[in-house]
């Protein structure tokens, strides 16, 4: 039986969100000190106190869901990882708990890539929307038609559970696949409220700046195999940890594929570290039997 700890991206965050852990463990305040100078502002004030609209901005709700999701891991007694994975943003905060990055290291990273995609977004209005109740295969052939057909970008984006997957593209190419999805006989296919094209080729001006970043940071030799979005399977080189970190920008985010691969190789018992309990809900869709549990 290998346990397995996940942890949450985009979306999970909410208004308090870490408050308890900071209230209560002299060690969860030092890390949140720690980010704010880190930072050059105080992230705990807008994590406990801020608007939703306030927690929506990328380069907020990044760093915040990560500074939660590395405390929470962290406040487990004895955690031992036999692998670790995380939901887009998620990543980052997987390869602190399996030793790859230093929790500063991390945190640098992290809110460079959320103001390298901020800034990606502003060059081009994008967006992403949900697709309910399709066949990957039928969600990932209307997109091809809809880019041949109208030069416009949408791809599929996150593989989130069977019959729950999140396109990405141009505000025109999002708009015309959805028509054609809901066409094809899906439940629903709505524009999700985000910034942008997230996990799309119109992430490219980030993927630049990030590899470079990632290329001058240091890693060290995983405790544990991490799960990677865009390789849906097990990566202790380092080499390659770099790589598809710079992929996942403009590549899709496989998820279901991630935890099949995960109970593939052992995975029994999933503990979800950070805000909410989205992949918590998701790892019961994509594989009943496992035994998930989350930690916020």
């Amino acid at each position: 039986m290998k346990h397995a700890f996940v942890f949450p991206g985009q979306g999970a965050q909410f208004t308090g969100m870490g408050k308890s852990h900071y209230e209560g463990n002299a060690f969860a305040k030092k890390l949140f000190e720690q980010a704010n100078e880190l930072l050059g502002f105080r992230i705990s004030d807008v994590m406990f106190e801020g608007s939703e609209e306030d927690l929506r901005q990328t380069n907020i709700t990044q760093p915040a869901i990560f500074l939660h999701s590395v405390i929470a891991f962290r406040s487990i007694d004895g955690a031992r990882p036999d692998m670790v994975a995380g939901h887009s943003l998620g990543e980052f905060s997987a390869l602190v708990a399996n030793g790859t990055l230093s929790f500063e290291d991390g945190l640098r990273l992290v809110s460079l890539r959320a103001g390298a995609m901020q800034k990606a977004c502003d060059v081009q209005p994008s967006t992403m929307a949900a697709v309910l109740g399709l066949a990957d295969e039928q969600v990932e052939a209307v997109c091809a038609q809809v880019q041949q057909e109208s030069g416009e970008v949408v791809v599929p984006a996150n593989y989130n559970c069977p019959g729950q997957l999140v396109i990405s593209g141009s505000i025109q190419g999002v708009e015309l696949a959805c028509a054609a999805l809901k066409a094809a006989g899906a439940k629903r296919a709505l524009v999700l409220p985000v910034g942008g094209a997230f996990h799309s080729p119109l992430m490219a001006p980030a993927r630049t700046e990030l590899a470079k970043a990632i290329e001058n940071t240091y890693f060290n030799t995983p405790s544990c195999p991490v799960y990677q979005n865009v390789a849906a399977k097990g990566i202790i080189n380092k080499e390659e940890i770099k790589q598809n970190l710079i992929d996942q920008l403009t590549g899709a985010v496989r998820w279901t594929q991630c935890v099949q691969a995960m109970v593939t190789d052992g995975a029994s018992r999933f503990t979800e570290c950070g805000p909410g309990k989205v992949l918590q809900g998701l790892i019961g869709k994509i594989h009943k039997e496992a035994t998930a549990e989350s930690v916020g």
